[in-house]
């Protein structure tokens, strides 16, 4: 099923010309000329879509939150500052469809009642942010931004706001504060972003694949795009038992024959993924591990992916999460001792220092890690690390923390025989046989 990727094959899928030629923009005409906005986020909360950026919460209750009485202006933001480790779907959408993320915006600022919208762009998207202001130009040049949308008494205007290269500006209050012009600190929760977002006012902040599902939604309809994926009823009166519906795209990288961005539909197995779609391990090696969902989410060994699907329900199953829907793949050859070293220095890197447990706690697990990894490491350093973790995780005011302790306990617990034989051999065991035997070190982590 084709939802989002069905015509990104074609040379000039980034143009407004190819886009009306297969109905680009007719969607938002309709929801603008026919629709009440009630109606048009009636039709997104009975698809079911869950928000694509890594929270999973359901987008039509989400635009549900802004209030519609208040008399301060309401605001859309689209998160394109797309920096989770492994993740690259956001990019392929606004370097190949640009124009089917501002009908999506176009539609979605119509459904909450907001007049200004913005897209926040992660800075090292130099090509991509160049193609998208192109699109926005043509829009405007349309008739389809401005003032009068379509002919209506709808005005929007959209401005394309470039970050700075900071990852915690991907989490959305930071983002919104760098969007004000100041430090792009997180800010504390609640109030939320719905009733006092950008400059204290109503703001509603959605992921860019979010918002690019919204037109094929509106265009087929919330019940077609609910067919799409697993559903399974709850008892009378209880939650649903399977609530993953429409389709994801997933970012497969690591060590596959055939890394890229597919367009899953939600309840596809991992292991169809890696060997289907991606071409299965590279080298004929077997598979050691997968993070399923961005380098901040607990790792999977061999046996769990091949058991579990993607669906929101089987992540909670094997404590994880479907995050950004970046798939990275091990094979047996690596060093995940070496691999979590790797991971903890961006996450200590990219603290933004403002919460003590962050700025202090990153540095101090890379700083261990990096050591068991040289050949210094003691048994007693893992119970240093579980401690640290535990102090960390849900103590600060956003989660970069617990992107860095969710990892790093999930591996602990599922590579310990690794790390401790790190301490028995006075480094990774791999590379100390290649040194014995006089030969070049093995080449060992990602």
């Amino acid at each position: 099923m084709k939802v989002l990727t069905e015509y990104l094959a074609h040379p000039e899928s980034h143009t407004l010309a190819y886009y009306e030629s297969h109905g680009g923009y007719e969607t938002a005409r309709k929801a603008l000329t026919q629709l009440a906005p009630a109606d048009v986020v009636a039709e997104v909360k009975a698809s079911g879509l869950r928000g694509r950026g890594g929270a999973g919460f359901p987008t039509g209750m989400k635009w549900g939150f802004i209030p519609q009485g208040s008399p301060k202006p309401k605001y859309l933001v689209v998160n394109a500052d797309e920096s989770e480790p492994g993740t690259f779907k956001d990019r392929l959408l606004l370097e190949k469809d640009p124009h089917a993320i501002l009908e999506g915006v176009i539609i979605s600022a119509y459904a909450i009642g907001a007049h200004w919208s913005a897209i926040y762009i992660r800075g090292e998207f130099a090509r991509q942010h160049a193609i998208l202001e192109t699109a926005i130009n043509e829009a405007y040049a349309r008739g389809y931004l401005g003032k009068g949308v379509f002919g209506t008494d709808y005005d929007l205007d959209l401005v394309l706001h470039r970050g700075a290269g900071a990852y915690i500006c991907g989490e959305e209050t930071a983002l919104l504060s760098s969007l004000e012009g100041k430090r792009g600190y997180p800010k504390l929760k609640p109030p939320f972003p719905a009733t006092h977002g950008a400059w204290e006012s109503p703001t509603c902040v959605n992921n860019v694949e979010t918002i690019a599902t919204i037109p094929w939604i509106l265009r087929h309809g919330g019940s077609e795009y609910a067919k799409i994926g697993v559903f399974v009823p709850g008892e009378e009166g209880k939650p649903p038992k399977v609530d993953s519906r429409g389709t994801r795209l997933m970012c497969v990288s690591g060590h596959v024959n055939n890394p890229g961005v597919f367009e899953v539909e939600l309840g596809t197995p991992i292991i169809d993924v890696v060997e289907k779609l991606a071409g299965g391990v590279w080298k004929g090696r077997k598979l050691k591990a997968v993070i399923p969902g961005g380098s901040s989410t607990p790792i999977l060994t061999a046996e769990e992916a091949g058991q579990m699907c993607l669906t929101y329900e089987d992540c909670a199953k094997f404590k994880t999460m479907f995050g950004s829907g970046g798939l990275m793949v091990i094979d047996e050859q690596q060093c995940m001792v070496r691999l979590l070293e790797v991971l903890l220095h961006f996450y200590a890197h990219e603290s933004c220092g403002q919460c003590s447990p962050c700025r202090e706690g990153t540095d101090w697990l890379y700083q261990i890690v990096r050591r068991v990894e040289a050949g210094r490491g003691e048994a007693e350093d893992f119970k240093t690390i579980e401690e640290l973790c535990n102090n960390m995780e849900g103590r600060t005011v956003c989660p970069l923390a617990a992107a860095a302790t969710m990892p790093t306990t999930s591996y602990l617990a599922k590579f310990r025989d690794e790390f401790l034989a790190h301490v028995a051999h006075k480094g990774c065991p791999q590379r100390v046989a290649a040194t014995v035997h006089g030969a070049a070190p093995a080449a060992v982590g990602v």
